[in-house]
């Protein structure tokens, strides 16, 4: 049965919008703990413009749920993880300019790069993923590159602006899906995926989390972050019955 892990970027967003210390993120993460959330996911940005080291360090210290650090491929962000030991590391690209990450990392060519940057986790125990579009030959070279895990981007499908074009994105996500399970790469979806949205994957096999953010912290504006995380666990467990 797949299971539900938290992003609380956006929780952090808003905080540093002011510069100040609420709202606290740590708060935010165990509260969604309270609701059902199996893990914690952040992302600590080179700029660091919404997490920050004493977020990673104090979720760290305090989490009973599973602590996922999404990160850039850099020697700065290797040795933090390799110091606060999260449950998994996850590659992603990333851009100054973005305001959020827009595509899969490029893994074609890149293989033996990952592969040995990859290498120090697994001597920690700790579990690796690449966040990658659900093309072919990056589900290859990722399987290549020796990771336990890939996060297929959802985001393509989630944006796809009418049903056509969301048909053609659904079905690459599950051809994707399909074709990593026979390589033998365990499956986490994320970004974009919503209340909604989801319910595409109801019959879907072989998916190990769903990573959500963006929708369940914009409805805890309105329902509280208990509530929101709460009622995205009652639909995916929905996926099982």
């Amino acid at each position: 049965m797949p299971v539900l892990v938290v992003n609380v970027d956006h929780v952090a967003t808003l905080r540093q919008a002011r510069m100040g210390s609420e709202p606290e993120p740590v708060t935010a993460a165990h509260l969604a703990e309270i609701g059902g959330a199996r893990g914690i996911i952040v992302h600590l940005r080179e700029d660091r413009r919404h997490i920050q080291d004493r977020d990673l360090r104090l979720l760290k210290s305090t989490l009973t749920a599973n602590l996922h650090l999404e990160m850039a491929a850099t020697e700065e962000m290797q040795g933090i993880a390799l110091d606060v030991l999260p449950h998994m590391v996850c590659l992603v690209p990333e851009k100054r300019e973005e305001l959020t990450t827009e595509g899969g990392l490029e893994c074609r060519g890149r293989e033996g790069f990952i592969r040995d940057y990859l290498e120090p986790f697994k001597e920690r125990n700790i579990h690796t993923s690449l966040f990658i579009d659900a093309e072919p030959d990056q589900i290859e070279a990722a399987a290549s590159s020796g990771t336990e895990y890939i996060e297929i981007h959802t985001g393509h499908y989630a944006d796809a602006p009418d049903s056509p074009s969301k048909k053609t994105e659904l079905d690459k996500i599950l051809a994707g899906i399909r074709y990593a399970h026979l390589l033998g790469l365990k499956v986490n979806l994320g970004h974009g995926l919503n209340y909604q949205n989801i319910l595409a994957f109801a019959a879907v096999e072989n998916i190990c989390e769903y990573s959500i953010g963006h929708s369940i912290i914009s409805r805890a504006v309105m329902v509280g972050m208990v509530r929101a995380v709460e009622q995205m666990n009652e639909i995916i467990r929905g996926f099982a019955r």
